[in-house]
């Protein structure tokens, strides 16, 4: 298994480049098992994740192509002729739920395995049902798979999401269009990754409006065709990198990085002390002067603060000047990167969905062990600042959705290495 090695100390200077977003290709690779016809992602990310989807895909009978050392993935579904999702593939990506509304829209019956550990109630798979049988389809839990079928196929509906889900958003709308008749989903997600899958189906033949807003309105067609599409920048790995010069000095530029995709974050960065500038082929991110200053954070769905981001700006406030409060309003459990931060000198205070951050000026290397894909490379960050050495276990979380880091950050002076036990 994997380590990250980081020895702390000095600012970064010089270039990253901001790949494609992981959230959003896993919502675009789905859409090839809507038609028949090709379909192309350029830009595509090269993550254990999107290989995971490439997988599932392909159990189901698509053909996958990679080229351009990864980063553009050709598709076609036209023999795909298996509707079962099976529990060994679906458990290792909740994502991998995606297939659920493409096979039903386009075959009328799909089997599609929970995501391991996941009852339909916790982290809202009850949404993307509830959203299904409005159009017509009967779901039914058996042996830890989802039974769907829509005799005579899916039939337009008037759907309120009772939460702003992004899942559940890309689930209905991509069933949406191949149903009979107009869908009005309401209550839509609205993220940067949701425009990104509109554009992408709009491109196959798709009839949507709306996107960006609560309001989604689909009519439905009788069949889409091939297209290609580049996936959108990552704006949580641009975040993430935004954050590095923050917490270890210097300057940055992300290239293909952008600020419209980021909202809030971008003003607390400013609040903060961090200055961000656009140039012509992405942006630059820089302290003001000296240590940042502590801001709070709620975290919200878009374009609130992202939960995905919450994890790095922890530990830039463990080094800010005065006290913070971070409040994670979307996932629980959500703070499990917050004992490891604690080993590294931080002074967090954690109760319940709320933590409370003391800034120190300097954090201590220390043995640290990644619980998640977020919280792995907030201790990276936190380790850039840090006086000594830190070592990150079980860093495959971070492969899930973050392109070679210790590549990118070394390229702008971090002193950074992976090493296999």
């Amino acid at each position: 298994m994997d380590r990250i090695v980081v020895k702390g100390g000095g600012p970064l200077a010089g270039r990253i480049e901001i790949s494609g977003a992981k959230n959003a290709c896993l919502a675009l690779m789905p859409a090839t098992l809507l038609s028949e016809e090709p379909l192309t992602l350029t830009n595509a990310p090269r993550l254990s994740d999107i290989r995971t989807m490439s997988v599932l895909l392909e159990s189901l009978g698509a053909e996958i192509s990679t080229m351009q050392d990864g980063k553009v993935l050709a598709m076609s579904s036209h023999a795909a002729d298996n509707h079962v999702a099976d529990y060994d593939i679906v458990r290792k990506m909740r994502a991998s739920n995606l297939v659920l509304g493409p096979l039903l829209a386009r075959h009328g019956h799909a089997v599609v395995s929970l995501p391991g550990g996941c009852a339909i109630g916790a982290r809202p798979m009850d949404l993307h049902i509830s959203a299904l049988e409005a159009m017509g389809a009967q779901i039914d839990l058996r042996d830890g798979y989802l039974h769907a079928e829509a005799k005579g196929g899916l039939k337009g509906a008037d759907i309120t999401l009772r939460f702003a889900s992004v899942g559940a958003t890309e689930n209905t709308v991509m069933a949406a269009t191949l149903a009979k008749g107009t869908t009005i989903l309401r209550n839509a997600a609205r993220e940067p990754e949701i425009v990104d899958l509109v554009e992408c189906l709009r491109k196959m033949g798709a009839q949507i409006e709306g996107e960006g807003t609560a309001t989604i309105t689909i009519e439905g067609v009788d069949r889409l065709h091939g297209a290609t599409h580049p996936v959108v920048a990552d704006r949580i790995e641009t975040g993430t990198y935004m954050l590095a010069p923050a917490i270890a000095g210097g300057e940055v530029e992300l290239v293909g990085g952008r600020m419209d995709l980021l909202g809030a974050f971008c003003e607390k960065l400013d609040a903060c002390g961090i200055e961000l500038s656009e140039t012509g082929t992405g942006l630059i991110a820089k302290r003001r002067n000296g240590r940042v200053d502590a801001v709070n954070v709620v975290t919200e769905v878009f374009p609130g603060f992202p939960t995905d981001l919450q994890a790095q700006m922890m530990a830039v406030m463990c080094t800010a000047n005065g006290v913070s409060v971070l409040e994670e309003r979307i996932f629980e459990n959500r703070f499990m990167h917050a004992p490891e931060l604690i080993r590294m000198g931080a002074h967090i205070d954690v109760q319940g969905g709320i933590a409370t951050v003391t800034g120190v000026e300097k954090l201590r290397g220390a043995p640290v062990m990644a619980t998640d894909l977020r919280a792995s490379v907030s201790l990276i960050l936190a380790a850039l600042a840090a006086e000594g050495e830190t070592v990150v276990n079980r860093v495959y979380h971070l492969d899930r959705g973050y392109e070679r880091v210790e590549e990118k950050l070394g390229a702008v002076g971090a002193r950074i290495e992976r090493v296999s036990e």
